[in-house]
């Protein structure tokens, strides 16, 4: 996907510099910071379990379940 961002002149002006001493691109860097704004989101944010309950049946494979017993065995507000 291409898109445009604006970048103030100084700003560009010191990221192009490290880009050349650095041998890369301009793309390449904004790649690369990118990826770690996500990775340091991911590692903040934990996952969220959830736990669901345990229905039980007298013959494993098998189920029968309505509404009314789901509503009586899951507290719903």
């Amino acid at each position: 996907m291409r898109t445009t961002i604006d970048l103030p002149d100084d700003l560009y002006k010191n990221v192009r510099t490290v880009a050349i001493e650095d041998d890369t691109t301009l793309r390449q860097m904004v790649l690369d910071g990118l990826a770690l704004v996500l990775e340091k989101r991911a590692e903040r944010a934990p996952a969220r379990r959830l736990k669901l309950p345990l229905i039980r049946s007298a013959r494993p494979g098998t189920l029968d379940i309505d509404s009314e017993k789901i509503y009586e065995i899951i507290d719903f507000p």
